[in-house]
């Protein structure tokens, strides 16, 4: 399926990798390797600098709520080690119900690789040391998948792969998501898919891929579907063209044999979290996103993302859910250029080759059609229009996905199209005349210096007080006992669950939390199954009372009905202590207001221990608060 270079008529099959390079052409790849290498991670040090100047003190102001998230996971992957705790369904978070991590991003291959980290440095380092080797290791994978099975040219390949690590969409999901920026795992699939043909090593390459889907699913199962419905699209088309299609045909046997082999052993080794994720207590339906919200406006392709060049002169647009759902962002001159690049390279492709390059175009189409959702959305207004997720909606695993980030494969075959054009120029094979050749070869500049990324933006965030950091909060919780910072955690509150993160990662003893930032069901009716999705517990009377006091510094005027509500509330929880810190951390650089939360909690609970640097309340279950 190699397109690198002229191909028979009737063929577009890719050599082998023995025959791809003489014997002498590896060892003379590897300095060009390590200096690709460097830089894929130069670059990736630099968009995260912010973090790495204090991981302590810094957080991604885009996305607070995720960053806590995924730190947390990193705490309780220490957890999961060393207590032998269940690596998909977390009791700690969520009293008294716990979390099922398999319906969430749980990034689980991470979070244990990186315990003696996380143990050693704390969650905070382990967040930024992943979400960096994911963008470089991003952008290394691109480049050399697009090597080996595309192009004959290093640097077109370099360029192309920088390109699909560190396109818009993957800085956007740099704010947070460790599971998106996780790129590498598509050419790494890709790369095992196709290798699934080679005849007399249809065994090994099926129990690779077996593997691999393995550790993609543990890491971001979302992902991996979006990977697979690539591949398949792909393989049927290609595999449907004339002039490949003998050769698709004598293929077919070995890649079936391989593909019973990789099924045999990825249903082996999620086994146990598939059946958490489908059937498992507190599992939902569909997502806690609205799909009509989270989708692709069309003009959003013709735009310029927020962390970049352009963004920063001022030429952003303003289309996203928010900055870190920017997926397309491509700006126009790039569109332009790749659909100029598509028939260039089709009007010089041998048919083989044609195969190749129709599969590869109608995968952008259909996943572009994708990103846009059930309605049609140009420049924030959305038309009466039907479009094709209108019908997927409800669909299994079509339904638990977000329609914009189907964007992100787009990103793949612009890098695909972005290699092969660079590769004529750069090899002196241009699609015609030396002028024509310079033409393009300024249009990719212009194309590409717009989307140059930015740095994440960073923000200060609440030290972690005294009280959780040195254990004195032991002396409040007993054994197995329950405890919250006051607000309660929550994705725009984020603070209590990156400390129980943090005292997860130093080992001992835990203490239990209610609420927190996780996706679970609605209500908690017969343990949650088949219901909606949400964000967060459902709330109740008592936790709301502090959010509104922290976001919109409300202070209610409570009676003795709010109290026994709270008394209520508090024992649901099973609730024995709740603190106050010195500062609240808000996102997107807003100070929230810890003066009204205070003045609630007084009312509530009266006058508070200080102790380490917090306020503490201790809760009598069924006594506090006392009626007034």
């Amino acid at each position: 399926m190699s397109v690198s270079a002229p191909a028979p008529a009737a063929s577009a099959d890719p050599p082998s990798e023995e025959a791809a390079s003489t014997p002498g052409a590896k060892p003379r790849d590897w300095p060009v390797h390590l200096t690709v290498a460097i830089v894929a991670l130069s670059f990736a040090v630099y968009v995260a600098s912010g973090l790495w100047a204090d991981p302590y003190t810094n957080v991604l102001s885009d996305n607070v709520g995720d960053q806590a998230f995924f730190e947390w996971l990193m705490g309780y992957g220490y957890y999961t080690v060393t207590q032998g705790a269940d690596p998909f369904f977390a009791a700690l978070l969520n009293a008294p119900h716990g979390v099922n991590l398999a319906t969430n991003t749980s990034v689980t291959v991470y979070t244990v690789l990186l315990t003696p980290l996380t143990h050693l440095a704390g969650p905070q380092v382990s967040f930024v040391t992943v979400l960096t080797l994911n963008l470089a290791g991003s952008a290394f994978a691109w480049y050399l998948f697009l090597r080996r099975w595309l192009v004959h040219n290093a640097l077109a390949a370099t360029v192309a792969g920088l390109f699909c690590g560190f396109a818009p969409g993957f800085i956007s999901h740099a704010n947070g998501h460790l599971n998106w920026t996780s790129g590498w795992i598509v050419p790494v699939v890709l790369w095992r898919v196709l290798k699934l043909r080679e005849p007399g090593r249809w065994l090994r390459n099926g129990l690779m891929l077996g593997v691999l889907l393995a550790i993609g699913f543990s890491i971001a199962a979302e992902g991996l579907f979006f990977t697979a419905l690539a591949s398949g699209i792909f393989m049927i088309v290609w595999a449907l063209a004339r002039p490949v299609r003998a050769e698709a045909r004598a293929a077919l046997p070995t890649v079936l044999r391989a593909l019973g082999v990789t099924a045999v052993v990825a249903g082996s080794l999620l086994a146990y979290p598939l059946y958490m994720h489908f059937a498992g207590p507190w599992t939902f339906s569909g997502t806690g996103f609205n799909q009509r919200h989270f989708v692709e406006d069309a003009a959003a392709y013709l735009s310029f993302p927020n962390r970049s060049l352009a963004g920063h002169l001022g030429w952003h647009a303003d289309l996203a859910p928010n900055r870190t759902e920017e997926t397309s962002f491509f700006g126009v001159p790039l569109v332009i250029l790749m659909i100029v690049s598509f028939a260039l390279l089709w009007r010089r492709a041998e048919p083989g080759r044609r195969a190749t390059l129709r599969a590869v175009g109608l995968v952008g189409l259909i996943f572009f059609l994708l990103s846009l959702g059930p309605r049609l959305n140009v420049n924030k207004h959305e038309y009466d229009v039907p479009l094709p997720y209108a019908a997927l909606t409800h669909v299994p695993l079509f339904d638990s996905a977000l329609p914009l980030r189907f964007a992100l494969g787009v990103v793949g075959v612009f890098g695909v199209l972005l290699a092969l054009i660079l590769d004529q120029l750069l090899s002196r094979r241009g699609p015609s005349g030396g002028m024509l050749n310079t033409a393009l070869t300024a249009a990719v500049v212009v194309s590409l210096l717009p989307i140059f990324p930015l740095p994440l933006r960073i923000q200060y965030r609440a030290a972690e007080p005294t009280f959780i950091a040195d254990g004195t909060w032991q002396k409040y919780v007993p054994e197995g006992g329950t405890m919250s910072a006051l607000p309660f955690a929550l994705n725009v509150t984020a603070d209590g669950q990156r400390w129980q993160a943090y005292t997860m990662a130093r080992g001992g003893r835990q203490f239990r939390m209610p609420d927190g930032y996780f996706l679970g069901p609605q209500t908690t009716d017969e343990g949650g199954r088949e219901q909606p999705g949400r964000i967060g517990a459902p709330p109740r009377a008592t936790d709301w009372l502090f959010l509104r006091a922290a976001w919109y510094g409300y202070i209610t005027s409570m009676n003795n009905e709010d109290r026994a509500q709270a008394r209520a509330d508090f024992d649901y929880w099973g609730l024995d202590a709740v603190f106050l810190p010195g500062e609240i951390t808000g996102s997107d650089h807003q100070t929230l207001n810890r003066a009204a939360v205070e003045a609630v909690a007084r009312d509530l609970l009266g006058e508070p221990e200080v102790v380490g640097g917090v306020l503490v309340w201790r809760i009598r279950r069924g006594v506090d608060p006392v009626d007034r």
